[in-house]
């Protein structure tokens, strides 16, 4: 290697690295816009809505108008400006919560100092009031920057992610594995998908079946897995005649699975099949073994929708994951032998972690890749699929809800009936 060489890779390295704290600030700066506009909002309809010029009262309406931004401050900042995509943890609402307060004490203490000065000038009340607000929000906008960077959004918070052995040909499982793979409309990436999966898994073990669902592809991609399948009778293709759902496509795989393992991941090359092998070991010890996306290659859009979703399901359901929706997920087949599957929209993914819950299984977490996608169109967002699974969501929590109702009632029967019975003997 040349020392030019040398010396130009970290210049490389530093520009990239300049460019990302750049692009950083800039991203912060904007949710700063829209902090300050939601802040200031706030901060006018308490002053119009209640008007007054004492100071003490003023700093108090100012505390509020500034909790409210703040709050808003929070989601944005972690799903876009600082990119992070583990789950909230209390630990981090903790940090969070005194981030908040120093900028409110901060903010308080520019503007007492700001209203100080001003009032004494020959202005407009409501003018001379602003001026004071902007000043207090301009001086404590870096103390809120440092404290998100560096307290609240930190890199420890991701999980690292291991990667595959180095050669991965050494590792074998003594288990038989099942893949599902629902398609739809992926006829640009689905033969390369598949050859991907096969010869890593042949390389990985004997026994083993990779089924795709096409579920009612309008293009070739039937047509493609066809051939594949008539070339490897390892490959299985099972056609719905019309695009049913995200969830009727895994439903039919689940049902369709004769291996000990059931494995599932969308076929649109956004995975890795070589981080599968992480899973091995742990499935051992759990029921299943979630992925959860370590740097998700999807619009902000679909990030925050899905943050929104996690919480939704977190709340109705009382489960949680930190990737929800993640299509990267190992089980034990035992479980869809024993579990009726009920959804057939995308909220399926909720229903299957909300099952193993209620039925006592065990579950852990593994972070995976999440690659860009290079062709096709991804369906998820929308607005007739976020609608249906609303739907099943209210549908089904109710049902679900009753049933375990019903479920508590006739154990308490059980009880107190041996109960009587033991007391008559």
């Amino acid at each position: 290697m040349s020392i030019s060489s040398r010396i130009e890779r970290p210049i490389v390295s530093t520009k990239r690295n300049l460019a990302g704290i750049f692009l950083q600030l800039l991203r912060f700066c904007i949710v700063g816009g829209l902090n300050t506009f939601v802040d200031v909002l706030v901060f006018n309809l308490l002053v119009w809505g209640l008007p007054t010029q004492d100071n003490g009262l003023l700093v108090v309406y100012n505390s509020l108008a500034y909790l409210v931004g703040a709050v808003n401050s929070f989601c944005w900042n972690k799903l876009w400006t600082f990119k992070q995509r583990s789950g909230t943890t209390n630990d981090q609402l903790a940090r969070f919560a005194f981030v908040t307060s120093l900028g409110i004490i901060c903010n308080d203490a520019f503007l007492w100092l700001a209203t100080t000065i001003l009032s004494s000038l020959s202005l407009n009340s409501f003018l001379w009031i602003n001026v004071a607000k902007v000043s207090a929000i301009a001086g404590s906008v870096m103390v809120s920057y440092v404290g998100m960077r560096f307290s609240v959004f930190t890199k420890n918070e991701e999980a690292e992610m291991s990667l595959p052995p180095a050669n991965p040909q050494l590792f074998t499982t003594p288990r038989s594995l099942s893949v599902i793979l629902p398609a739809y409309n992926e006829e640009a990436l689905i033969a390369n998908t598949i050859s991907i999966v096969m010869s890593t898994l042949s390389a990985w073990m004997r026994d083993f079946e990779v089924i795709v669902i096409n579920d009612g592809s309008k293009d070739r991609t039937g047509e493609i897995v066809a051939r594949l399948a008539a070339y490897d009778r390892r490959i299985r293709l099972i056609n719905h005649p019309v695009n049913k759902g995200y969830g009727a496509a895994l439903v039919t795989g689940f049902e369709s699975v004769t291996k000990e393992l059931t494995f599932f991941m969308d076929s649109d090359g956004q995975f890795d099949i070589r981080d599968l092998v992480r899973f091995f070991p742990l499935i051992e010890e759990y029921s299943a073994v979630l992925g959860y996306r370590v740097d998700r290659q999807d619009t902000w859009m679909r990030k925050l929708n899905a943050w929104g979703w996690k919480k939704l399901v977190g709340f109705i359901f009382r489960v949680h994951a930190r990737d929800i929706d993640c299509a990267f997920k190992l089980f034990r087949s035992e479980f869809f032998r024993t579990n009726r599957l009920e959804t057939r929209g995308a909220m399926i993914n909720a229903e299957i972690l909300y099952k193993l819950a209620r039925a006592g299984y065990t579950y852990t977490e593994v972070g995976v890749q999440h690659l860009p996608r290079r062709a096709g169109k991804a369906t998820g967002a929308k607005p007739t699929v976020i609608l249906r699974a609303l739907r099943e969501l209210f549908t089904y929590a109710e049902k679900w809800r009753e049933e375990e109702q019903q479920t508590l009632y006739a154990h308490t029967n059980q009880a107190y009936e041996k109960g009587a019975s033991v007391s008559r003997g």
